[in-house]
């Protein structure tokens, strides 16, 4: 038999393997064009975009953040040019943390500084700039730039900072800035969400984030936030693929934030923190008919500049430490009992509620007895016949004792309740507290048990001498001041009061009008202002407001702090911090109101030798421009 092929055979067997491998490729070629249509056509805008990403960077351009300016001109906040020394980790050529090390021997780095630059750098794009050190000195950029061929990468760049250039004097009321955190990104984010456009897209709300190099912490500073900070610029440039920038493709500018102008007389401000003599307290000053205020004092202050490039961690101990309690905001978050300072609202309530009248009179033996319990006035053998105004004048604790016991917690509660003791006064600074406004719906609350949630009657006497459960802020105090003054017109208190637009620099008020309006009798008001007159007349306000040459309606207070338990108060055996507060409310002149006032001065005894002398210097200032001699003058304070 032959072992030859046929020849046919062969070439049928050669056109099946042909066909085999053309269907082979034809297979291939498919696929192909399958994943270059899924690539081109399904996937194009993901790889289109992350394309670009690679070939085009955006560098942001912070805001200037807007100015804050007193009430006269004065600007109290501002943005400070300053040397930093930055770091664009693209032209490195030796790893961050040996650079940090090298730069160490020529420019002082402290290993916080270190520690926050390489955590920065991390998660961010190698085409940013970081700041390593902040507020270098003029010797400290000569020594770099002599040295600066050895560290590529590096420069000294110009960057603005918050400068408030009155260190400690308003504190409270300004805030500070400071490095944004992780929450406050988070709060960003949700606030760029609620006011952005639907169609804005998610890479320009990040870059509109990562501009914002520090934020409000506290003050106004953080409660108008989104005025100040304005809007991160950006400039969009063309990389190589190690992250070297070649042009600028197109540049987005920043707009600056918005001016604020205060309702606040720093000059003011200084005068009280300067009277205060290292004394702790609180003090509110403000314009009768506007609702401005004109100061807002808490003692002791602190230097907001400390926070700005992130506060050093034994000074943040020391100020969170110490029983001076610096960075406490007494008149938003410190409640204080008003002592007597709460009898012309007492009073006032009574003519409202029709309890008593101007003329009607008590025989004041010294005391009040009320069940088994003697409750006493200051003076021991009483002040004899006592009507409403006398009552005022002379801080009769009788008269109130018993006009307390007539009227009945909840009548009480209900008329402090309009004027604003224990409410929020919406002022336009974040934190504040209510206060304790005492009722039996309160007692209730407070207690949940039904035992110790009962009102006991006997705890009504105490009430109406401004002490038991009562406890309010400095600011409700000089609000409800303020209300009576102006006629039961109720202005918000607020700290700005114009907001400048940058670009069209128009001028916003913050508080256009009046909130509501209480509705108080005109001669029930006269009445308590005749009594506030003459506490500064014939009673306990006489010798500070000796020779004073306008009109003044006040009344002193002093309030307990600590209970003696039927020991005689002695305040040499007490300690400081256990004495009794001095508190003063006013309004002058009292004729014509313009400025009403209350202040605390803690721990410090008499409200009429404590208190009340600072109330008749800041009215001797706004009402007649004289300056305390002793003080230094404002010109010269800074």
């Amino acid at each position: 038999m032959s072992n030859k092929i046929d020849p046919a055979i062969r070439l049928d067997n050669f056109q099946k393997r042909i066909q085999i491998a053309s269907w082979f490729v034809i297979v291939c070629l498919g696929l192909l064009l399958i994943r270059f249509f899924w690539l081109q056509v399904i996937m194009h805008k993901k790889y289109s975009t992350a394309s670009e990403s690679n070939r085009i960077a955006i560098i942001t351009t912070p805001a200037q953040r807007g100015l804050i300016i007193d009430r006269n001109g004065v600007v109290i906040a501002n943005n400070m040019p300053s040397y930093s020394l930055e770091v664009t980790p693209s032209d490195l050529t030796i790893p961050p943390p040996e650079l940090l090390d090298a730069l160490d021997k020529v420019i002082k780095i402290s290993q916080r500084e270190k520690q926050q630059f390489l955590r920065a750098i991390q998660n961010n794009k190698k085409t940013e700039s970081f700041s390593v050190r902040n507020f270098l000195s003029d010797e400290e950029v000569a020594r770099f730039y002599a040295r600066r061929f050895d560290f590529p990468g590096v420069d000294v760049q110009v960057r603005y900072f918050r400068e408030y250039p009155y260190q400690h004097l308003g504190s409270h009321l300004l805030g500070y800035t400071g490095k944004v955190s992780i929450k406050d990104k988070e709060k960003l984010l949700a606030e760029l969400e609620e006011d952005s456009d639907e169609n804005t897209p998610d890479d320009l709300k990040a870059i509109r984030i990562k501009g914002i190099q520090s934020v409000g912490k506290i003050g106004i500073e953080q409660s108008y936030e989104k005025h100040l900070r304005g809007v991160v610029g950006s400039n969009q440039v063309e990389i190589t693929a190690g992250g070297r920038v070649i042009r600028n493709l197109s540049v987005t500018p920043s707009i600056p934030g918005s001016n604020l102008t205060l309702a606040v007389d720093i000059k003011l401000q200084y005068l009280i923190e300067q009277l205060y003599e290292k004394r702790r307290g609180a003090a509110v000053v403000i314009e009768v008919a506007t609702g401005d205020v004109l100061a807002f004092v808490s003692m002791p202050t602190f230097n907001p500049n400390a926070f700005v490039d992130g506060i050093d961690f034994d000074l943040w101990k020391q100020l969170n430490e110490s029983p001076e309690k610096p960075l406490f905001n007494r008149p938003l978050r410190g409640t204080y009992p008003p002592g007597s300072t709460f009898k012309p609202f007492m009073a006032l309530a009574a003519l409202e509620g029709k309890y008593r009248t101007p003329s009607q009179a008590i025989s004041d033996p010294g005391y009040f007895q009320f069940g088994n319990n003697t409750f006493r006035d200051d003076a021991k053998n009483g002040h004899g016949l006592v009507n409403m105004q006398t009552s005022i004048a002379l801080s009769c604790d009788t008269y109130y004792y018993m006009l307390a016991r007539d009227m009945g917690i909840d009548a009480i509660a209900k008329f402090m309740e309009k004027v604003g003791l224990g409410q929020l006064t919406g002022i336009d600074i974040n934190g504040e507290v209510k206060g304790i406004l005492p009722s039996k719906e309160w007692k209730r609350n407070y207690y949940k048990d039904p035992i110790k949630g009962k009102w006991i009657d006997g705890e009504t006497i105490s009430i109406g001498i401004g002490q038991g459960y009562n406890s309010y802020t400095i600011l409700q105090l000089a609000q409800a001041t303020a209300i009576v003054a102006n006629n039961g017109k109720v202005m918000k208190p607020h700290l700005v009061k114009v907001i400048e637009d940058p670009i069209s620099h128009e001028r916003t008020l913050t508080v256009p009008s009046e909130s509501r309006v209480v509705d108080l009798k005109p001669e029930n008001i006269k009445t308590i202002t005749e009594g506030m007159i003459g506490v500064n007349q014939v009673g306990t306000g006489q010798v500070p407001f000796a020779g004073v040459s306008y009109l003044v309606a006040g009344k002193t207070g002093t309030a307990q702090v600590f209970s003696l338990a039927g020991k005689n108060y002695n305040a040499s055996q007490i300690s400081e911090f256990k004495r009794d507060h001095a508190l003063y409310i006013g309004f002058a002149p009292a004729d014509n109101p313009k400025y009403a006032m209350a202040i605390v001065v803690e721990n410090a005894g008499f409200g009429a030798t404590a208190a009340a002398p600072i109330v008749r210097q800041a009215f001797d200032y706004l009402m007649i421009n004289k300056w305390p001699g002793g003080i230094p003058e404002w010109k010269n304070a800074h």
